[in-house]
């Protein structure tokens, strides 16, 4: 009866640690999806652990579990032998499993890509575990042949208890295989760059606009593709490839020696990252869409951002074209110190220098609107994209497009062709209902013009929004403002997910006047949906869906 009760117990605790390393499995992906998210940076990283404490709780009932679990090895081993070790290791399963479920569960919105750099990321972590594990077994004095599910105390608990600790560290493990893997990553990075610049060296005729900008950028990309490419043969980045290594990867993999024009979107979120970009592109023009308080966390103030952004106009050839958006402070305040050695062209929905856009009517079916050109010359341009940030993107692609050689009249017909960037107020009709989904990157000044292009519209107006997130120690702030200009254009607001970003912007609505019983707040989007089709009133529907929030957050 002892045999088979020994046996039994033996075959649970086997199962113990396999479901051990299968929890493992699951928070080292978890957290390498977290790591991915923030761009493989350790600092980064840490900076999302300390504000994400709450979601690394699931790896407290583990060690609290494994201490348990030593202090009872000990006394049922001293007791009852091997039978009361294999009775503490097949309790031991109860939390390994809660864990296991807790990682599983994890919903996510965009899934953890399994590039060539998480593949190594894996395979350094893994090798770790294997050789903590043999470690241990080492130190137990295990240098005889032992099978991996022996039964036998000696060797399943040290194993148990390094699996254990290593779910708990996996945040810290991350970090130890991001630096133990630097050197590889980094001689990897060099030989693409370098790989990237002869080829660009071989395209002598290759012209290159550089894109930059706080907001704004990914669209003015599409559309001043749209407006060229009926003219010349262009290659853009795509998607948000804009980064240092997202360049080098359209480059290496998609330019021709055919390609005329390279729109090369640029972003950022350190100070320099622009500038590397621009040592390895050499634009020969560039544009800045905008500038505002975007990524607070990691530029530190709004003086580093503008710095950065300026850092195109910086690389950009004695002569070189830079196009401003002239209504944003930020940029006409640091323009003057270019003219001397630039060519400055701004781009503005208001009477003044440069291309201007004017008498601006917006309609279910999109927005017209004048361009004069500094020359006079002037022409009426029909769109389906709304907003009057929208306008002054299209303004500034035309402008680029007529300085050029494009005449003017010519653009009329590609502007038509512009399509709405997906998730930038991309407007969508599901019967009575108009989605106007602007979810990507929300930022306070996209979100000001946000609110205010859905008051433009007759009908009821219905604001979806989980808040914005990177704004350092101002984002409390500015969620406050967008509270307030929501409750000065909308109908009905709905607050989505954790209260930190969302309290502000309900108080800021409240404190506006705006009524709280027209101001709701849950746990999910699909609740909030839910609770916006339901709004009974007479009229047709305007759902505004500004913002969506990473996983990490």
């Amino acid at each position: 009866m002892n045999q088979w009760l020994m046996t039994g117990f033996s075959f649970l605790a086997e199962i113990t640690f396999v479901m051990l390393v299968v929890t493992y499995l699951s928070a080292m992906r978890y957290n390498l999806h977290m790591f991915q998210l923030n761009g493989y940076k350790n600092d980064e990283f840490r900076n999302w652990l300390r504000k994400n404490e709450r979601r690394q709780r699931m790896r407290y009932p583990l060690v609290i579990f494994v201490l348990l679990t030593l202090a009872c090895f000990y006394i049922f081993q001293k007791r009852w032998g091997v039978l009361g070790v294999e009775l503490v290791l097949c309790l031991y399963l109860i939390p390994v499993n809660a864990a296991y479920n807790i990682y599983r569960k994890h919903d996510v919105k965009k899934k953890l890509v399994y590039t060539a750099r998480v593949k190594r990321q894996i395979f350094t972590n893994v090798l770790l575990a294997v050789l903590l594990c043999a470690v241990m077994l080492w130190i137990g004095g295990k240098q005889r042949h032992v099978t991996l599910f022996a039964n036998n105390c000696d060797t399943m608990m040290p194993l148990v208890c390094v699996m254990t600790l290593y779910v708990f560290l996996q945040p810290w493990i991350m970090q130890l295989v991001n630096l133990i893997n630097h050197p590889v990553e980094a001689a990897i990075t060099n030989y693409y760059i370098r790989d990237a610049i002869h080829k660009l060296h071989r395209q002598k005729n290759l012209k290159i606009i550089g894109i930059t900008g706080s907001y704004g950028k990914t669209s003015m990309k599409y559309y001043l593709n749209t407006l060229l490419e009926d003219f010349y043969n262009v290659l853009i980045t795509p998607g948000n490839f804009n980064t240092t290594l997202g360049v080098v990867r359209t480059i290496r993999e998609h330019l021709k020696p055919s390609h005329e024009i390279f729109l090369c979107e640029m972003g950022a979120r350190r100070v320099n990252d622009i500038k590397e970009i621009c040592d390895l592109v050499h634009p020969d023009a560039g544009i800045i869409t905008s500038i505002g308080p975007q990524h607070l966390e990691t530029f530190h103030s709004i003086d580093h951002i503008i710095d950065t952004k300026y850092e195109l106009a910086d690389a950009l050839p004695k002569g070189g074209k830079i196009f401003l958006n002239g209504d944003n402070d930020y940029i006409r305040g640091n323009a003057d110190k270019y003219r001397s050695n630039r060519s400055v062209i701004f781009y503005t929905n208001e009477q003044g220098e440069g291309y201007h856009a004017s008498d601006i009517r917006l309609s279910n079916l999109g927005t017209e609107f004048t361009v004069t050109a500094p020359d006079g010359e002037s022409a009426r341009f029909a769109m389906r994209l709304i907003g009057g940030h929208n306008v002054i993107n299209v303004c500034g692609a035309i402008a680029v497009a007529h300085e050029m050689g494009i005449p003017l009249e010519k653009l009329r017909v590609p502007v038509r062709r512009i399509e709405p960037v997906e998730h930038r107020l991309q407007m969508i009709q599901r019967g009575n209902v108009t989605i106007i989904d602007d979810a990507y990157n929300s930022n306070p000044v996209g979100s000001k013009a946000a609110v205010e292009t859905l008051h433009m519209f007759d009908g009821l107006r219905i604001l979806v929004t989980p808040g914005m997130v990177e704004l350092g120690d101002k984002e409390d702030e500015y969620n406050y403002k967008f509270g307030t200009y929501a409750a000065a254009n909308c109908d009905y607001i709905a607050l989505v997910g954790r209260r930190a970003h969302t309290d502000p912007i309900r108080n800021g609505a409240l404190d506006s006047g705006f009524p709280e019983k027209k101001l709701r707040s849950f746990d999910d989007l699909q609740g909030a949906l839910e609770w916006a089709y339901q709004r009974t009133e007479e009229g047709h529907k305007y759902i505004l869906l500004e913002n969506d929030l990473p996983d990490n957050y």
